[in-house]
């Protein structure tokens, strides 16, 4: 029989584990909080420079306007580099879909020697930092007299992306039963027309999935742009960088609306394609395994 000297000391190391619990999830939700509120004072910070007359020393600008967004269309050319981003953004985008659909699915369905070998040079471009190979892409690019050009651009943000699809449709590739390929052909279906009408509608999730990431990515890709890019090819953020680090003497205002104009369009791209694909489709589904 227990006496009560024990029941009394066999809560503690239960109290102990709560405690410690608690005390790290404290610890976690304050630091996110403070990642937060420091993201959201740099966001606001730039916003109402972006928008101020005049702001020195005070908490507030003396005044507000939106000449500076003017100002910034007009010096940078906004126009023309808001046009090259979105046809470097969608080219890519059905490039890589077109190209790593199909290279998913062979990597899903089919053994063949060498398929390790081969899925981690697909993956490579993931695994090491842009720059890295970047280089030698650009001096590729300059002597194939593609450099400068929106080819060469559309290219160079190609290598990254085709990891992306492929890692992100091989696995939904890989949910899906092959006896409906199997039953397809069997009434007479080719491979064209299976792939369209049984596996493309299986794989719609997965691909508005694979074309986000894409999106994303090439977005925000600055190294590989940089490197390629010409002067009537820069995408938004290599115009930015040039836009801060350039020569001359700019007004800071002017650098702030060019840098709010690219976290809008890149929040209105975002915003577009989470309309047609839910977070929650990023994450596979458990297979499952017909009973024996």
């Amino acid at each position: 029989m227990m006496t009560s000297q024990s029941i009394s000391r066999q809560p503690a190391p239960k109290r102990r584990s709560h405690w410690a619990s608690r005390a790290w999830s404290g610890l976690v939700v304050g630091l996110m909080t403070f990642f937060l509120i420091n993201v959201g004072l740099m966001i606001a910070s730039v916003a109402t420079n972006s928008v101020a007359k005049r702001w020195l020393g005070t908490w507030l600008p003396n005044g507000w306007t939106l000449e500076w967004y003017s100002a910034a269309w007009q010096e940078f050319q906004l126009g023309d580099v808001l046009l090259v981003t979105v046809q470097v953004v969608l080219s890519v985008v059905v490039l890589s879909i077109l190209i790593g659909v199909p290279a998913a699915y062979t990597l899903a369905r089919r053994n063949f020697r060498g398929k390790k070998l081969l899925t981690g040079l697909f993956l490579l471009p993931l695994m090491i930092p842009p720059i890295t190979y970047g280089i030698p892409l650009a001096t590729l690019m300059y002597e194939l007299h593609l450099a400068g050009t929106l080819p060469g651009v559309i290219i160079a943000n190609l290598l990254p992306a085709l990891p992306f699809v492929i890692l992100v449709m091989t696995p939904f590739i890989e949910q899906i039963d092959p006896n409906l390929e199997s039953a397809a052909r069997v009434f007479g279906a080719r491979t064209f027309t299976m792939f369209r009408h049984v596996l493309v509608p299986l794989l719609a999730p997965g691909i508005l999935a694979a074309s986000l990431l894409v999106l994303v990515r090439t977005i925000a890709m600055f190294e590989l742009t940089f490197l390629t890019a010409g002067a009537d090819t820069q995408t938004l953020v290599v115009a930015l960088y040039y836009s801060v680090f350039a020569a001359g003497v700019r007004a800071s205002q002017s650098i702030d609306a060019m840098a709010m104009v690219y976290m809008i369009v890149t929040l209105i791209w975002l915003l577009i394609a989470m309309r047609f694909v839910s977070p929650t489709q990023l994450v596979s589904r458990v297979k499952e395994h017909p009973q024996k």
